[in-house]
């Protein structure tokens, strides 16, 4: 069972069953179907993470997803798809021992870089679809401008299509990078409200939202009429009930999605001045704030206002939100945030795994579904395997559509937390 023990789906088990109501009648019937498992592959891990694709391969990983997303392709000023490095997408030369298919690239061959080794993983895995994420943090601040006319929507989808699905990639041969993607994952961050600083807003991004889904849900099935195959559409979107209902008409895009992936973290984070939760499945009690963001409200939300809850896939975090100068306990003040590996205050799974063995206690709350570390100055609010199973239980139990991970390369050298989602997602519930 790939590391998770009989004891510990038992407990998982009971905790559903304490926790969490009986399966509904549609989350019944949708137990008979396959639930997708994505993860997000980030395009610049190969440098100072140092993680590449192959390692998505030789841990696990890619046998336990039916979807990974290539994060990001950035939509420019100029209203179109582009490649925000190119070096990385398609001309990187990967040696023998970091190449999917341990063979080394060589001068002259007709595309390297990241794109090759997606051509390499999906020989592998036959069943992995491939998806190019546009936009992202950094890479939306003018997706509002690209979607705000007919026109501007068919040309940013056009130059999308042509790009990454027909593989036309600047300075190689027409279509050389053809067939590698299976679609398209709409990052906006977000439509009519605050995302990264200097981003483009307006009040018409909801409509406009619709309608580039709608756009692009056209010319996908056009060029796949063609192909005699079906390209997947999918969506990024928001837990706070405030951007959902500022920037996406939910009975509306889930005409166009095949399903959307809801961001199931950063409820909380160092930003704050107290240490919280950033990945509850419920508002813990004695929770300072009301309202609160927790799984529960997040998904309720979505589907309070018409979206499916099977086309509803749940996003787990492979890292961890810190605090330091706390009295170590939850709801504490602190002075800031924690130092990370590469950022202050967060940090990746399998750096947060090994602090029990370095004073560390850890804490959990399963009637809230979240767990936390302390030594008593420093706080990390994490996911770990046992907490990841009780997220896969509540997705069975309500009926959505599977789970989505940010990011592959925080999860340990043997694919841990992605192993426990596909055993989660498989392993039926009694």
């Amino acid at each position: 069972m790939h590391g998770i023990s009989r004891r510990l789906l038992a407990v998982g088990a009971a905790v559903l069953v304490g926790v969490t109501a009986a399966p509904t009648a549609a989350a019944q019937a949708h137990q008979k179907k396959s639930y997708v498992k994505v993860g997000y592959f980030t395009q610049w891990g190969i440098y100072g993470r140092d993680f590449q694709l192959a390692k998505v391969q030789q841990s696990g990983a890619a046998a336990g997803l039916t979807h990974l997303n290539y994060a990001f392709g950035p939509v420019t000023a100029a209203g179109v798809c582009d490649s925000a490095d190119p070096w990385a997408d398609w001309g990187v030369p990967f040696t023998a021992a970091l190449s999917v298919d341990g063979v080394a690239d060589v001068a002259g061959q007709p595309i390297a870089g990241n794109l090759n080794q997606l051509a390499e993983l999906k020989r592998k895995n036959p069943k992995l679809r491939v998806l190019i994420s546009l936009g992202g943090w950094t890479g939306s601040a003018t997706f509002s401008d690209a979607a705000l006319t007919d026109a501007s929507r068919k040309k940013l989808v056009g130059s999308c299509v042509d790009l990454w699905l027909k593989g036309n990639l600047p300075g190689l041969s027409a279509g050389v990078a053809a067939g590698i993607f299976d679609g398209v994952d709409l990052d906006w961050e977000w439509p009519g409200s605050a995302g990264n600083d200097g981003n483009v807003i307006r009040p018409e991004d909801k409509p406009n939202f619709t309608l580039l889904a709608a756009e692009f849900r056209r010319q996908l099935d056009a060029l796949g009429r063609k192909n005699h195959r079906h390209y997947d559409l999918t969506a990024f979107l928001p837990a706070a009930p405030a951007k959902i209902d500022a920037g996406f008409e939910a009975k509306k895009i889930f005409k166009y999605l095949d399903f959307g992936t809801v961001q199931g973290y950063d409820f909380h984070g160092s930003w704050e001045a107290r240490t919280n939760q950033q990945s509850a499945l419920r508002v813990p009690a004695g929770a300072p704030d009301n309202p609160d963001f927790s799984v529960e409200v997040a998904i309720g939300t979505w589907r309070d206002r018409g979206a499916p809850a099977r086309r509803l896939v749940l996003g787990i975090p492979y890292y961890g939100q810190g605090w330091t100068g706390t009295t170590g306990g939850l709801f504490s003040a602190a002075t800031g945030g924690a130092p990370g590996t590469f950022a202050v205050g967060t940090e990746d799974y399998k750096v947060l795994k090994n602090l029990p063995k370095q004073g560390y206690r850890l804490h959990r709350d399963w009637r809230s579904g979240h767990s936390w570390l302390s030594d008593g100055t420093t706080f990390w609010t994490y996911d770990d395997p046992a907490q990841i199973l009780q997220k896969t239980a509540y997705i069975r139990a309500e009926g959505l559509g599977g789970a989505m991970m940010w990011s592959l390369d925080g999860d340990d050298e043997r694919a841990s937390l992605t192993r426990t989602i596909s055993a989660g997602l498989r392993i039926p519930w009694r």
